[in-house]
This record gives structure tokens, sequence and C-alpha cells, in this order.
């Protein structure tokens, strides 16, 4: 018997990739059928749908707007994290909750590539969210937490850090970059198909899922400039220049250990992940 997989945010970058690398052959929640602010709605949804698996990508992701607006992002991250989990709970269905490299806001320790036993060090509103998020979705006996990082997909109608570079591009020759934070920005499609590939065989547990090796964003915005042969000149700065609301990590280099030694796969560089998206939104 052929099992059902719905996934939430199937609109977004992440869930759209899921949903097409598997054919449509799932179904598609996005925030019109499903509010996740509403706790009856989610209960009443996943409970018409009863999924063998639900992939939980839809979050609330402003990350520096979280820091004024605590509570709907704690209700969205969290709270409604909870109440899928005890749906799931009810019905047996494996949930999979797409978390993120930012619960290291505030790590301060060795510049290694962070384990999953790496404690995390929420500071931010948002972190603190999704932190509570993935413990809410651990009470879940058969869950799979998934971290990511910076993730860019779905083409020029999307909002990423890669469009957001090469919108600037269309009209400034010169940008400001942060060079201080250290992590792995992945394409959508990679971490679609590692996250299948762990559903396949059905991993429980916490994985880092990104992309390999690090750079900056003032790196990767030079790459992508360099790449789509625009002359943008990118002076570095640091992330008190840029002075966002929210805490960014500056180290989040995620460990993919984990992930490849219980798939066998490894993950593509950040540099030729980045080459892929550039070429396949040309193509789209």
């Amino acid at each position: 018997m052929k099992s059902t997989i719905a996934i939430t945010g199937a609109d977004g970058q992440l869930g759209s990739e899921l949903l097409r690398q598997l054919g449509g052959d799932a179904v598609a929640l996005i925030q019109s059928d499903m509010e996740l602010t509403d706790d009856d709605a989610i209960r009443r949804v996943l409970s018409d749908i009863r999924a063998d698996v639900l992939v939980h990508c839809a979050a609330y992701t402003a990350v520096d707007k979280a820091e004024a607006e605590a509570n709907v992002c704690f209700q969205v991250n969290a709270a409604a994290v909870a109440t899928i989990a005890d749906v799931c709970r009810q019905f047996n269905t494996r949930l999979v909750q797409i978390s993120t490299d930012y619960v290291f806001d505030s790590y301060a320790g060795p510049c290694v590539p962070l384990t999953e036993q790496t404690p995390a060090t929420p500071r931010g509103i948002y972190a603190q969210s999704k932190l509570q998020g993935e413990q809410a979705a651990a009470t879940v006996s058969s869950h799979l937490i998934v971290r990511t990082c910076g993730l860019y997909g779905g083409g020029p109608s999307m909002r990423n850090f890669v469009e957001t570079m090469l919108r600037l591009a269309e009209t400034k020759s010169e940008l400001r970059v942060v060079n201080d934070q250290h992590c792995t920005p992945s394409y959508c499609r990679d971490v679609a198909a590692a996250i299948l590939q762990l559903v396949e065989r059905e991993a429980t547990g916490l994985f880092h899922v990104t992309n390999g090796e690090s750079v900056t964003w003032r790196e990767l915005a030079s790459t992508i400039f360099q790449l789509t042969q625009r002359s943008v000149h990118v002076e570095p700065i640091t992330t008190a220049e840029y002075g966002a609301a929210a805490p960014r990590p500056a180290y989040s280099v995620l460990s993919l250990d984990k992930f490849q030694q219980t798939t066998g796969s490894e993950m593509p560089s950040w540099r030729d992940a980045l080459q892929r998206y550039l070429q396949d939104r040309l193509e789209s």
C-alpha cells in the first residue's frame, strides 16, 4: 500500500521542490488550506488527511520582524508544531520538521562544523521559536528533524539571497555585504533530495542537511556576480555595521557526517550547487 505524504508550505521554496521531486504525488498544503495560528484548523485538516508522512516546511521566517512580533512567531513556529505533533501521534504519522542553523545564533565555540550534539544557543526570537518547534516535533516517536541553512530555489519569483543579489545588480554597481558570518547557503533541490533519502530510509532523530563546505555572504555574493558575469563591486562589512534587528550566527557551518553515514551520499559543495541553480533558473 502506497504511503500518503503531506507537505505544508507546499508553495514555498523547499515545499514546492519536494512536491516536484515527488512528481506531484503528495498532498500539498498552503496557508489558505491550513492557517498555523488556528489550532482547530490544524487538527481538522490533518485529521482529514491522516498522512503516513507529514513534511512540515511552513514557518514564520521574517527573522528581524520576529523581534517585534514574538507572539505570532512563537505561535507559528512552536505552538503550531506542538499541535501538529499531537495529531501525528494520534494517527501514527511520521513527522518531518524543517529547522534552521539559526539555533546557533549565539554560538561562540571553535570554528569546526557543528554536529547534532552541539548544544543549541538561540538568542533571537526566531531562533528560540524554531528550537521550541524542534522540541515539540521530538515528542513524536517517529520524528525526523532536519536543520538546514540559507535556502534558495524556485527561480526569480522566490525571495532568497541569490535572487536578491541578482535583482540589486540590475540597478547597482556596488553593494555592501556581511563578511563575518560563516555558513553554507543551500540549494533547495539538493536539500529536498536529501530529505527524501532520509524519509525513504525511515531515519529518525535530528540531522543536519546543507550543501558542503562554507562561505561568507560576501563571498557568496561575489561568486554570484562572477558566475553571471555582472560587474558589481562587493564591499565587505561586519554584522555590526549591517545592523540587523535579530542576531545572526557568526559560525553555523553544519556537520554532514551523520547524514553521509546514514545515506551513503555526499552533499554537493555550495559552489557546485550555486552553479547548477543559476543554470536551472535560466532553463525553467
